[in-house]
């Protein structure tokens, strides 16, 4: 029997106590005693968040197969529990056995998004461990961290052993063994971790040095072992049909983000849009095989009783067996009278016919993403997407019953001027308009909304971008304002309503994406002022970060709105994530040219993510067609 780790009174005291319980369907609960590796897997976020996470799902089912290893699970406690287990001085625990995390062998710690390097902190201190590696003792466990933040782990490089750059399907079971391996020898910490950096795809910082410039920017970056690679590449699932898929996800007792069933088609992203970093180092696109899905979709609703069906990719509309796939839920789906959710979609004849099937009784919101308000800054980020696409989107969408449209924008993107700006809401304006040409009047069931948000840009690692200035906070919000105002001009105002995001979390994610080693004294002083959960706006504290970056020395602006030379060298450029930067290179000089750059089926652009040897590039004439690239 499982002893709780919290006590009756405590669990009566903080908001939705099932969040720190355990004990859920498909949860893995294993002998502690017959197993040689204790893995907690973290996602530094409230439960509701991380629980709706597919990676974290992935890896707990991958690692909990082993059975020499049991995985278990621990996310942020939220602001309640928080402070009660600092008074109480109760240790974070892991939700299947409740035991301390400082009792594991393994605390792996998913990065998703820069805002949540406060809440990492927040996980080593409740855990008892050290912030700082190098502060760590044999009684600790090793801590890795993995996610598409990972790509740049320099800001947060002092607080981890281990970085596991790219996907963790391939790498996990030699580093597990090479622990055992040290273990059995009797080696030490540091043993271990010097074995583990001369694996593929693993970074271990102490053992890289960093030295900068008078002006700040870097020198050089390099091991201090010989036998440790300079260059750390990827690692990528080749075939991922042939690699396991968690057939029993954990179903949580209270609702969480995404309370549904969740099919990953396809990793990877055609289209190569200039910002979009996951389309970058998810690179080469690889599809799972439409037989394997309608199996794992028929046995995952089976064993979650979920009643809504969700497929996951980048770009589910360039996946080459969608109708087969679709087709085949949609009567499956009917049946079992289950949801089915299709994120992702270009809004086309096909995808609309197809939604109209899977939202006959109630017609929810349709979305586009035009990123930009203008055609010349919609070919300078190479978003592939014309007005009269977009337009005729809308008729078709407007014609099959929708009245609600979500458009998605960028404000702050290169090159932009205030005639792109005012682009959004003429284009907000046009949609509306096309509603009223398109529907008859008796057929309209209320107004059209047109419900336009914009979110700031912010140049991301391994994109064309990266070598972007970002704008300063004041001229973001100069930019809200302006878009806001041309909206209120628009003739078809009454129908749309304008949303944006925060710019001073913006300006804080802008620093921690292109940010280096120095960046990391500044998170933790935010940290000890009480900054945590950034991410969400009711916590955030941006007086107490501006404090931080003045106490610790550290300019903003050094890693926001300062301009990069061609032949800089970036925090990340040890990292190799299949596109070469060379190509980057290109794609940066094309953006400011406004060309765009067909996509990877159209012609093959040469991003060298060929030599993984996998996914599109395999296609016929693809391979050949890189080599003559670059």
């Amino acid at each position: 029997m499982v002893k709780p780790a919290l006590s009756d009174e405590i669990l009566l005291k903080i908001e939705k106590p099932a969040r720190y319980i355990g004990n859920e369907v498909n949860s893995v609960v294993k002998d502690k005693e017959q197993v040689d590796i204790r893995f907690a897997m973290c996602f530094p976020d409230v439960y509701e968040i991380g629980m709706s996470h597919l990676g974290i799902q992935i890896i707990y089912d991958l690692l909990n197969r082993f059975e020499d290893t049991w995985c278990e699970r621990v996310y942020s406690p939220w602001t309640d529990l928080d402070q009660i287990m600092r008074k109480e001085k109760i240790p974070l625990f892991a939700l299947e056995s409740q035991e301390p995390i400082r009792e594991f062998d393994f605390l792996g710690i998913t990065l998703q998004y820069e805002m949540c390097y406060t809440n990492v902190l927040q996980i080593l201190d409740l855990s008892g461990i050290p912030f700082y590696a190098v502060d760590r003792t044999e009684a600790d466990p090793i801590v890795i961290g993995g996610g598409p933040c990972s790509y740049n782990p320099e800001p947060i490089a002092d607080f981890f052993d281990i970085f596991y750059i790219g996907e963790g399907e391939t790498m996990y079971r030699k580093l597990l063994d090479t622990y055992k391996e040290n273990k059995r020898n009797g080696g030490s910490r540091e043993d271990f971790l010097y074995q583990a950096a001369k694996l593929p795809g693993m970074y271990v910082p102490r053992f890289y040095e960093v030295t900068y410039k008078e002006d700040g920017t870097i020198a050089s970056f390099l091991p201090v072992k010989e036998d440790i690679p300079e260059t750390i590449v990827k690692e990528l699932v080749t075939d991922l049909s042939e690699t396991s898929y968690p057939e029993k996800p954990v179903v949580p007792f209270i609702k969480v983000t995404q309370d549904r069933v969740v099919l990953e088609i396809q990793r990877g992203c055609i289209r190569g849009c200039r910002f979009c970093q996951a389309g970058q180092i998810y690179r080469p696109v690889r599809e799972r095989n439409a037989e394997v899905l309608k199996k794992y979709a028929l046995t995952l609703l089976k064993n979650t009783g979920h009643e809504e069906i969700s497929l996951s990719s980048l770009s589910s509309s360039d996946y080459s067996q969608l109708e087969e796939l679709i087709f085949f839920l949609i009567e499956e789906c009917a049946r079992k009278k289950i949801n089915i959710s299709l994120p992702s979609l270009r809004i086309d004849s096909f995808s609309l016919d197809i939604m109209s099937k899977v939202q006959d009784v109630k017609k929810s919101s349709l979305t586009f993403a035009p990123e930009a308000g203008s055609q010349r800054l919609r070919n300078v980020i190479n978003k592939g997407l014309t007005e009269e696409v977009i337009l005729k989107g809308a008729a078709l969408a407007f014609e099959g019953g929708w009245s609600r449209v979500k458009l998605y924008f960028m404000l702050g993107l290169p090159t932009e001027t205030e005639e792109d700006i005012r682009g959004i809401a003429e284009l907000s304006n046009k949609i509306a308009a096309v509603f009223y040409e398109t529907v008859p009047k008796e057929k309209r069931n209320g107004k059209v909304q047109i419900v336009t948000s914009t979110s700031f840009f912010i140049p991301k690692p391994f994109t064309p971008f990266q070598w972007s200035p970002m704008n300063t906070k004041e001229e973001l919000i100069e930019k809200a304002y302006l878009t806001k105002k041309a909206v209120t001009e628009q003739l078809n105002q009454k129908s749309i309503k304008y949303n944006w995001h925060e710019a001073d979390v913006s300006i804080l994610e802008g620093v921690f994406a292109r940010g280096d080693r120095k960046t990391a004294k500044v998170i933790l002083k935010a940290y000890e002022k009480g900054c945590l959960f950034d991410s969400w706006s009711e916590y955030f504290h941006n007086d107490l970060w501006m404090e931080a970056f003045q106490e610790c020395g550290v300019s903003i602006d050094f890693y926001t709105t300062r301009t990069r030379s061609a032949d800089e060298i970036f925090p990340w450029d040890f990292l190799d994530c299949g596109v070469t930067k060379e190509f980057l290179k290109r794609e940066w000089v094309k953006a400011q040219k406004e060309e765009v750059s067909p996509n990877c089926k159209m012609q093959c652009q040469g991003c060298g993510a060929n030599r993984f040897k996998s996914g599109i590039c395999m296609e016929k004439g693809q391979e050949q067609k890189d080599e003559t690239q670059d």
